[in-house]
């Protein structure tokens, strides 16, 4: 099992600011993912191509089974994560972005303001989550679940969870 974090940062992909949004990520999949899994890490500056092409290059060049983006969801103009998604993914996954907002809003309203999708390419799995730590784990518990199946799926590798920390829901 391959797992990529995409950081999605100008600053961070100039060595200006230290990325805390992937190793969040990281640190997140470690409490709950029993399944061994490598976890690659790419840091790439905002902007449609540059997200674009290092998700082609994770799903074609040198496949991963799940991609979790961090960063460049929100409304300012160099903010094109979902833009690239839409230029590489086959299948969109609407119903992750809609339950990440939704957690969200509970606890700031201007969680409204974010973008987040998911969407398939190939047999990858991407998951555009939020730049803050604290709004990465409440995304990521709220949307799992889902992923294990969904994997299972479109073909990729296998995934499990340790159902005492997150459950994850396959169809009987």
């Amino acid at each position: 099992m391959r797992i990529a974090i995409v950081t999605i940062s100008d600053r961070a992909s100039r060595g200006e600011y230290e990325d805390i949004s992937g190793p969040a990520i990281e640190a997140c999949l470690r409490r709950f993912v029993v399944t061994p899994f490598e976890a690659v890490r790419r840091i790439v500056p905002d902007g449609r191509d540059s997200v674009a092409q290092v998700l082609r290059a994770l799903c074609d060049d040198d496949p991963v089974d799940l991609i979790l983006t961090t960063g460049g969801t929100g409304p300012s103009p160099r903010d094109e994560t979902p833009e690239a998604m839409r230029d590489v993914m086959e299948k969109e996954l609407a119903g992750f972005g809609e339950l990440m907002r939704r957690v969200s809003l509970e606890q700031t309203p201007t969680a409204i303001l974010s973008r987040q999708t998911a969407g398939i390419r190939g047999r990858t799995l991407i998951i555009n989550l939020p730049g803050r730590p604290a709004a990465i784990d409440l995304c990521v518990e709220a949307v799992f679940p889902a992923v294990p199946y969904c994997l299972d799926l479109i073909g990729a590798g296998r995934l499990e969870t340790d159902p005492a920390v997150l459950k994850s829901f396959r169809p009987g």
